[in-house]
């Protein structure tokens, strides 16, 4: 079988994200299973290009994992005329500077998110992509989650009747490094440094909602800094100007209102990190990383208010299991499939560079509406 090389220079592997999920869970085990199939017949076979700051640490990796190009140097690495896609993994902060290099170079666009600080950075990245007539893409890896794609399809099926509302609990508790090491690098809690959860969340919630359940058209939220005090990776204590929590309402088109709470704060009691309920009139849904659980309107038990007596109810037994019908790959893996085959194939794709930054704008008007203390419309971003 014919295989088609596709160079991909893969800036900020030596992260947790970039690493894990990005080149081992993605890129090389696209590699493991022989190469992603095209609809040609022939075998798209992706070589990375590892980039980072640190010469040592990309050595090490690239030697733990079979690889021989690396480089310091980001120039040099999108001169290359075997390189087809840039991909970013930085931190939040130097992704601008990079994602324009890479589109002046004339190479297609993959990144992380937020795409930018700022909705003006982020729009006008889009329209410079659209101009060089590259393609470009952005994460929405929590689409692709097996709990999430079994909520979609009950969407996509009408098990819900018409949605009602959707609530979220997003979080868990980040150590604050002094007795015992953070699981989240120091600069997420630094303002200056690109941190702060609304930036880091409010994207994810807007592609969640917008392309499960409808557009996004008002924005309400508080954004606070519960720890205002945090330990570095070197053991010294920081000031942690960036918020740590945001709790967002949002609406959608149709009435439905999403209640999401992001925390880095908050101790776990529920059965995943991350779980949306939602309530139609047909029957509601409780969707998490993995599993989702369903009642259907038939199924729905008939509880009476009495605080006087405790009630005999299991109510989480009520639930059913959606089975998984399906076998589900990592998400990050699945999208990147999905972007490679827009690049090699033109096949269908919607998280552009545009969907990235109407996920910035929501965040930068939920930081204002936490601010001004007021409800937000948000306007359609024009291209």
């Amino acid at each position: 079988m014919d295989r088609t090389p596709l160079g991909i220079v893969l800036n900020g592997v030596t992260g947790r994200m970039g690493l894990r999920q990005h080149l081992i869970r993605s890129i090389l085990a696209i590699r493991q299973d022989g190469g992603l199939p095209l609809r040609d017949g022939t075998v798209l076979w992706p070589e990375p290009v590892l980039v980072g700051r640190s010469e040592a640490k990309l050595r090490t990796l690239a030697e733990q994992h079979g690889l021989t190009d690396w480089t310091t140097d980001l120039d040099a690495a999108l001169a290359r005329p075997d390189v087809q896609v840039y991909f970013d993994a930085q931190v939040t902060s130097a992704r601008v500077k990079a994602l324009r290099a890479a589109i002046e170079a004339g190479k297609h666009i993959y990144t992380e998110k937020p795409v930018a600080e700022s909705l003006a950075e982020a729009v006008d990245l889009a329209r410079t992509a659209d101009e060089a007539g590259i393609k470009h893409g952005v994460v929405q890896d929590k689409l692709f989650l097996p709990g999430l794609q079994k909520l979609h399809r009950l969407v996509r099926g009408g098990f819900f009747g018409r949605v009602l509302s959707v609530r979220g609990e997003f979080g868990y508790w980040v150590f604050e490094g002094d007795w015992q090491g953070a699981q989240r690098p120091s600069w997420n809690y630094r303002a200056a440094d690109g941190g702060g959860i609304t930036l880091d969340m409010f994207p994810h919630w807007h592609y969640v909602l917008e392309q499960i359940f409808g557009p996004v058209n008002a924005v309400t939220a508080r954004s606070v800094t519960h720890i205002d005090e945090r330990w570095d990776e070197a053991g010294q204590p920081y000031a942690a100007t960036a918020d740590d929590a945001v709790y967002g309402l949002f609406e959608l088109d149709g009435g439905i209102i999403a209640q999401i709470n992001s925390s880095w704060a908050v101790r776990v009691n529920r059965d995943e990190l991350v779980e949306f309920q939602v309530d139609g009139t047909h029957g509601s849904a409780v969707a998490g990383l993995h599993h989702c659980r369903i009642q259907p309107r038939a199924g729905t038990p008939k509880p009476v208010w009495d605080p006087d007596v405790p009630t005999a109810q299991r109510f989480r037994d009520q639930w059913q299991e959606v089975p998984d019908n399906e076998v589900f790959v990592n998400g990050f893996r699945a999208q990147w499939e999905q972007f490679l085959r827009y690049v090699a194939e033109d096949g269908p794709y919607t998280g552009d560079l545009w969907a990235g930054a109407r996920g910035v704008q929501v965040a930068e008007l939920g930081l204002q509406s936490s601010r001004e203390g007021r409800r937000l419309e948000i306007p359609e971003l024009g291209r």
